[in-house]
């Protein structure tokens, strides 16, 4: 097939309406789904009360992730619509769905007022919130790819890879101004729920611009051809042809997008707040100035995918992040806790214990008690979210915690009686606190010591790895598969890349941080996954810029 003749027309009104509309919609959509993950420290303690904080944390972080767990069961309900029926009316239906399963969440009573309910319903919610995003994405990326010309559609398309960037922004954004204006204590009394409450306004915008768009050209041109597919699930699916192109794409090209994206925004969100205990306003605004410096490369990444390709950015962009994690995260320890890095250096925190005695750590339902002296030891360690090692102690012996050249002894509370295990328990966090102190532990990171334009930078570096594997990623999902099965074929990878692989990657790192003890261990995650995709990719996935996806039916 002659390669199409390129198309250097400037773009026109109607297709800038395509993109603003597209794009718009789908900011207002994640800014709704992120709202939860920014504020999932409140919302542990809003409605996971009944858990210690350790698990609340875990358990609100596993309720972010169902969201994700659903979406490729969204992408194959809605995609089979859009594959059906249109792509217009589908993702109509999913901006409605999510954004009324967000403003419920802001009306939703606590678990102090409603009990388990409170968790269960929020779960419920977030899972319906989830779905609806599992259609959102496939619709709004192919809505814009087959509105683009042949030669152009990297840059098209790259406008809507910049709304998950700017919805997270919108959201940092609102929580920062309602935090300002009520006070903290408000804030995480009540204040927490009118970012939620408020995005009724953004719904009824996204509607009101989405009913005035038309249907894409490519789809009515294969509908006015009687071509649409009468079951996309089984062409997508059942089909070797198809499967194996959904397979490649998913191991190939999303997984390992997926945890570029979520280390580069929302696990480095974390980390500053969780391991390096810098305050959630400052830490907000610094991922907010390198989203603002980082957005940008979306587009240009996009055109650059139009001239060179779409495979080697993406892949580049995975091995970087596998290459440099390690050195980055260490970097932003020093730059945002100086404190932390220098007693970390200078008194390293040893659990020496008899591996028999210790547990997996997670407990979700509160209900685990841990009466080992290993077990007790890591536990008041993770509560002080202090990184430590581990050491093989011999049989039979009490774990110790040997923080720079002090040495303090575990206990075992089993057999004591609840009297006798409060004092012990008392006791034992006061010797390791003022331990800790004494070796320059801080209880938290000093804001006068944060340096505020390295942390900005090394953010901005993630991000700029986030618009390498992210911006030329929907023209190549759009250009893998034809036009009949379009919508069902590149949902499915990209949800369960971003909604399994991503989705999952905080819940996955803490719970590994928390079985380790080293809060650089959660890194592994993504920076594997991150590897299997550049070797899968590079190896097995084809070009994909010079396809015409209007022959491609």
């Amino acid at each position: 097939m002659a390669t199409p003749a390129i198309d250097n027309r400037p773009m026109s009104s109607e297709q800038r309406r395509v993109i603003f509309a597209s794009s718009l919609g789908t900011v207002f959509e994640w800014y709704d789904f992120y709202l939860y993950g920014s504020l999932a420290a409140i919302i542990a303690r809003q409605f996971f009360s009944g858990l210690d904080a350790g698990s609340a944390f875990i358990f609100a972080l596993l309720a972010f992730a169902a969201g994700f767990i659903v979406r490729p069961f969204g992408a194959l309900l809605f995609g089979r619509l859009g594959d059906m029926i249109g792509r217009k009316y589908t993702f109509l239906v999913t901006i409605v769905i999510m954004g009324l399963s967000t403003f419920i969440v802001g009306l939703l009573p606590n678990y102090a007022s409603i009990g388990v309910a409170a968790p269960v319903i929020l779960i419920a919610l977030r899972m319906l919130q989830g779905l609806a995003l599992g259609g959102e994405y496939g619709g709004a990326a192919v809505y814009v790819a087959e509105h683009a010309p042949q030669h152009k559609r990297g840059a098209y398309t790259s406008w809507i890879q910049t709304t998950a960037t700017m919805g997270l922004f919108l959201s940092l954004m609102v929580i920062l101004g309602v935090r300002t204006a009520v006070g903290e204590a408000a804030f995480a009394d009540w204040g927490w729920r009118i970012p939620f409450i408020v995005s009724i306004l953004l719904l009824a915008v996204s509607v009101y611009i989405r009913l005035s768009m038309n249907e894409s050209p490519a789809f009515q041109k294969m509908k006015a051809e009687g071509r649409t597919s009468k079951a996309p699930l089984s062409e997508s699916f059942g089909q070797w042809k198809n499967l194996k192109i959904v397979i490649l794409a998913l191991i190939g090209l999303t997984a390992g997008q997926a945890v570029v994206w979520y280390s580069g925004q929302f696990y480095a969100l974390f980390f500053l707040t969780q391991a390096l205990k810098v305050d959630g306003p400052t830490a907000n605004i610094l991922v907010a100035y390198s989203l603002i410096l980082g957005t940008p490369f979306f587009v240009i990444f996009g055109m650059l995918s139009d001239k060179i390709g779409r495979k080697p950015i993406i892949m580049a962009g995975c091995l970087l992040a596998s290459l440099t994690y390690f050195p980055v995260f260490t970097a932003l320890t020093k730059a945002a806790n100086p404190d932390l890095a220098a007693a970390q250096a200078a008194n390293q925190v040893v659990v020496t214990a008899d591996a028999s005695e210790c547990s997996f750590q997670f407990n979700p339902t509160g209900t685990a008690k841990f009466t080992s002296s290993c077990d007790i030891a890591k536990q008041v360690l993770a509560g002080a979210s202090v990184s430590y090692e581990n050491a093989a102690g011999a049989a039979g012996t009490p774990a110790t915690i040997k923080i720079g050249g002090t040495e303090i002894a575990s206990y075992t509370a089993k057999g004591l009686s609840a009297e006798e295990a409060r004092k012990k328990d008392a006791e034992f966090k006061k010797a390791v606190a003022d331990a800790l102190k004494t070796a320059g532990y801080p209880s938290k990171a000093d804001p006068d010591k944060v340096d505020k334009f390295t942390v900005t930078l090394i953010l901005f570096y993630l991000v700029l790895l986030v618009t390498m594997v992210y911006g030329p990623i929907a023209a190549m999902l759009v250009e893998l598969f034809p036009t009949r099965i379009r919508y069902t074929s590149m949902s499915l990878p990209y949800h369960i890349g971003n909604g399994w692989f991503g989705g999952l990657l905080p819940t996955t790192a803490f719970a590994i941080v928390a079985q380790t003890g080293n809060m650089y261990n959660g890194l592994w995650y993504p920076i594997i996954i991150a590897g299997m995709t550049f070797v899968v990719g590079t190896l097995f996935v084809k070009e994909t810029k010079d396809v015409d996806i209007y022959a491609n039916d």
